[in-house]
This record gives structure tokens, sequence and C-alpha cells, in this order.
């Protein structure tokens, strides 16, 4: 059974559900196994004692009839025992052996029941056999009848018994094994209906892999497997939501593209052509050459904003705090130098944090160049930091109410702004920044009229100590302990 069981078990090929119902049908013959060993032994021990107590009784009432004539068996011969399914014999304590009268078979003492004879104590039982190996029951005890001491020996057949205990261990040992082919069949069964989300599993993967379609899984309970065919389905979706996400970046990337180049390879083939004709008028080749560096400048940028766009969401955590006004402070600073006519209006309470600086004043800095692209000359950019919130406000056009949705997609451009330079990535590159620092943005519209982006980033306005965690108001780490 156990060589069979690790020949089921090691075949990796074999199908789960029937290694599965091996594993129920071996269960449960151990459990089988143990129960009717125990029925058996305990059912023996029983019988057995039984009897014993029936023999010692009856030789209890033996000794008292022949006592005062031990040697004449009190007048009892072989044919009276039959009747009574028992024999008898006397062992006296000289060793000699004394006999019921008449035909059949005699018990053959043993040692101990001849020390019963000469000592007079104790009682003994044992399975023995008579002269002809027939097996017996054999009980002793002592019997004193005047000047001779006796041990007086009664035994009855265990065939009766015998055959008793043969029918148990075989209807054991019959339903036992059915016990276990039932209990196999219907453990298959089990293991079998069971696993069918997890055969499902595998044929979507399959599906997956041979069709390269990401279609969910019904779901069917409320067990495990179904979490886990749900957890299958949301990883689908996550699939076919980042494939499509992949296939719209790489056709907006690719018609954002074309555009800039057409336009290069125009200038490139102006300048090749002047070259060999002189064609172009004074003062043209600069012109195009300043639009080639334009182009460029603006390619480059696309480029840029493609790879920041490409890295994983995740932001490793720095272990030193970042204190966000200092972030802002560098992107004000930045966008002066690109709006010099523009009046910034700056306000920031301190607000503490961990992220990665580079990327959130990238990020801030769009925001601050969407402002100064869209401010008229003279205009006030207006900065708040205050709590957990950063406000970037402009007196510009505004954004339209059928703009706002879209204004964080990639190459998203309103009507507004499809003239004005730019990747059309600097938002979209805004949202998964903050997203990744665990916190939103939104864009709506200021009190002047214009545009206005808020920005939450989970943080704390007190700065940590040494050896001291920042935590919010549910217990969330924003700071970790910094000391060495």
């Amino acid at each position: 059974m156990i060589r069979w069981l690790r020949s089921v078990l090691s075949v990796n090929n074999r199908p789960l559900h029937d290694r599965l119902a091996a594993l129920v049908a071996a269960a449960v013959a151990g459990a089988v196994a143990i129960t009717g060993v125990a029925a058996y032994i305990i059912t023996t021990v029983a019988v057995y004692n039984q009897l014993d107590g029936e023999l010692l009784d009856i030789a209890g009432l033996t000794a008292d009839w022949i006592r005062g004539d031990a040697e004449a068996m009190g007048g009892l011969n072989n044919d009276a025992l039959q009747t009574a399914n028992v024999t008898m014999m006397l062992v006296r304590a000289d060793n000699q052996e004394i006999f019921p009268p008449g035909p059949g078979s005699h018990l053959v003492p043993s040692a101990d029941e001849r020390a019963i004879a000469r000592t007079q104590i104790g009682t003994s039982a044992r399975t023995g056999v008579d002269t002809e190996g027939t097996a017996y029951r054999i009980v002793a005890i002592p019997l004193e009848d005047g000047n001779q001491q006796y041990a007086l020996l009664l035994g009855r057949p265990l065939g009766p018994t015998d055959q008793i205990l043969r029918i148990l261990a075989f209807s054991l040992l019959t339903f036992g094994l059915l016990a276990v082919l039932v209990a196999g069949a219907i453990g298959w069964v089990i293991a079998r209906s069971g696993l069918q989300p997890i055969q499902r599993l595998t044929d979507a993967v399959i599906r997956v892999t041979e069709t390269d379609q990401l279609k969910p899984i019904e779901l069917g309970g409320m067990d495990e497997l179904t979490d886990l065919t749900r957890s299958f389905n949301t990883m689908l979706g996550t699939l076919a939501s980042s494939r499509d996400r992949q296939s719209r970046l790489i056709a907006d990337a690719g018609h954002e593209l074309r555009t800039p180049l057409t336009s290069l390879r125009t200038n490139v083939e102006l300048l090749t052509a002047d070259d060999r004709q002189g064609m172009l008028p004074p003062g043209a080749r600069g012109e195009i050459l300043r639009d080639i560096a334009a182009q460029l400048g603006e390619f480059t940028q696309l480029i840029g904003d493609l790879v920041h766009l490409s890295r994983e969401d995740k932001v490793e955590a720095h272990p030193e705090p970042i204190d966000l006004r200092d972030v802002v402070n560098s992107s004000v600073t930045r966008a002066r130098r690109r709006g010099p006519g523009l009046v910034f209006d700056v306000e920031l309470d301190p607000l503490f944090l961990v992220g990665e600086p580079d990327s959130l004043e990238r990020a801030i800095t769009n925001l601050l160049d969407n402002a100064v692209k869209f401010s008229p000359p003279g205009g006030t950019v207006t900065v708040r930091l205050v709590g957990d919130r950063l406000r970037i406000s402009d007196e510009g056009p505004g954004i339209a109410e059928s703009d706002l949705p879209h204004v964080f997609d990639r190459f998203y451009r309103s009507d507004k702004a499809r003239n004005t330079p730019g990747s059309g990535l600097g938002l979209s590159i805004v949202a998964q920044t903050i997203k990744a620092h665990g916190g939103w943005v939104k864009a709506g519209r200021s009190a002047s009229g214009g545009a206005e982006f808020t920005i939450r980033l989970p943080g704390s306005s007190t700065p940590p100590e040494e050896d001291a965690e920042v935590t919010d108001s549910e217990g969330t780490v924003l700071l970790p302990r910094i000391s060495g």
C-alpha cells in the first residue's frame, strides 16, 4: 500500500485529482486498518476473558462436586463432560495425572499447573492442546482432598471461538476494503469537482498563451478557489489594461513623433538643396537652423517624457525626510526664469514627507510651466502650500469643463493648447509622480478664472526628531527613523 502510494504521488505528470483521490484512499485505509486491528484485538481479549471467567466458575463448581472423591472424579466421566463441552483432569502434587473414565483425548498439563498442585496457590489460564493436537482454552485451580493436593484442569475447545474470531477478521477486512474503495471513489469525485476552478484557470492560461486573449473566467461559489479565480481575473484585467495603455502610448507617441520628424526632414532637405543650388534667400538659412534647434529641443523633451512615463510607478522612499518647501522653491526659481514678466505669489507652510525630490520637482515644475505658458503678460501665478495640499493657479483662460476629465491623459491637448509648445505628457507625468508618492492631483478653475491644480501629498507639518517616527492620524508611518 505504501509502495503504491509513493509510486502514485511521485509521478509529477499524474493528474492532481488522481493524487488527491489516492491520498484520501490511503488516509481511509490507514484509519480502517488501525480501527480494524484495534477492534480485533479488543474483541479477542474480551472473548478470551469471558471464556476464562466461565471456565473458572465451572472449575469451582466442579471442585466442590468432586471433593471427597477426587480420585474417582466424583462419578464424572468423559461423556458427561463432553455434554457440557468441557474436558477435565487432575494433576496430583506428585505429578500423577488422573483422567475421567471413558474414551477421549486428554489435556496436556504445563509446569505452571503442576506448581499449582504442589503449592495450592493461585490459578492459571492459557491456550493449549490435548493429546490429539486440538486447541483448548485451559484453566487450573488448586484442589485439596483429604491429605492429597491436586490441580483441577478444565478445558474447552477453541474451535467455535476461533471460528467467530475468523469471521470477525474476514468481516473487518472485507468491509474495510469496501470502505477504502468507496472513499477513493468519493475522493476522486470530490477532487475532480473541487478542482474544476483550477482546471478553468489552467484552460485560461493555455488560452491566453495560444490566442493572446485576456478573457476573464466565470466565477462560481464562495470558496478559496473562487477567490483565486477572482484574483486571476483581476490580474487578467490589469494585463489587459496595461496592454491597452501600452498600445495607446505607442500609437500616440508615434503620432506625436511624426510631426517633428517630418518638420526636421523638410528643413534638412532644404539645407541640403541650398548647398547644391543656393536657392535660399539671405537669412533664411539661419532661420531654418534655429527652427531645427527648436524642433530638436521639443523632440528631446518628448523623448525624455516618454522615458519618464515608461519607468516603474513604485517610488522607493529615501531614509531622509524631504521638506516640500525646498522642492517648491526650486521649481518656482526655474519657472521665474521662463516667465520673466510674471508675478509669482508664493506662500509655503512646512510639509515633511518621504519621496524622490527630483521627480517631485519635475512634477511641480510641469505645473508651473503650464501656468507660465497660459498666463497673460504681467499675470500672477499663485502658489500656496497649506497643510498637505499644494495649489498652483494662474490668470490664464482656464480649462474648459469638457477638458477637465482628460487633462491628465497622455498626449491630450485642448483646442487652446494645440498650437502651444510641449509634448502633451507633462500633466500625465504629474499625475503618475503624485500617485507614486501616495497622493492625488486634480484640476479645476481658480477664483480669477484661470487654471488651478491641487496636489495632496501625505506628510507631516512637524519635522521628525532623531530616533522618531512620524505617523498620520491612522498610524501610517510617513517618515521612518533616520538615526544611524
